[in-house]
């Protein structure tokens, strides 16, 4: 009779260890998704406060055409002196958004003052922590290290 010996180990724990690898994966592309649907929404948000309508795919004819649209980015769509621009959500609402020239700009508009705020949320978080040791990390400024920072003042 063959006798079978595992090297290292055994085979409930492998099993346990790949099981534990599998879920991890799994979750992560979970988590993932959830953040992809929640950064649309947000999105959709703005587009429907902007001005846009929102016009679902509740027909086949609808929902044929909707797939044909590339997905979460503006489509423009010129009709004699009428320009609208269409924005396609298969993956959350199943619609479409449609907003005139002036609600795109004030889409844009909105979203160049949020990109603003943020920056300059960043700009006050940056030196908030005064327990933070610079000088820890070494002398700052051109000639030090690798290149980096060379002429940004650091």
């Amino acid at each position: 009779m063959t006798q079978i010996r595992f090297i290292g180990r055994k085979p409930r724990r492998c099993f346990r260890l790949a099981s534990a690898a599998v879920f991890l994966s799994v979750f992560t592309v979970l988590v993932a998704c959830q953040t992809q649907q929640q950064i649309v929404t947000q999105h959709e948000d703005n587009l429907a406060a902007a001005g846009f309508i929102i016009r679902p795919a509740n027909t086949p004819e609808r929902k044929a055409m909707l797939s044909r649209l590339p997905p979460n980015r503006f489509v423009k769509r010129e009709k004699g002196d009428t320009i609208h621009y269409i924005y396609a959500d298969s993956l959350v609402c199943g619609c479409l958004y449609v907003g005139s020239q002036q609600a795109y700009g004030q889409y844009k508009q909105d979203q160049q003052q949020k990109h603003l705020a943020d920056e300059q949320q960043m700009t006050a978080d940056s030196y908030s922590d005064a327990a933070w040791n610079w000088g820890a990390w070494g002398p700052w400024g051109p000639g030090y290290g690798l290149g980096y920072g060379v002429g940004y003042g650091w």
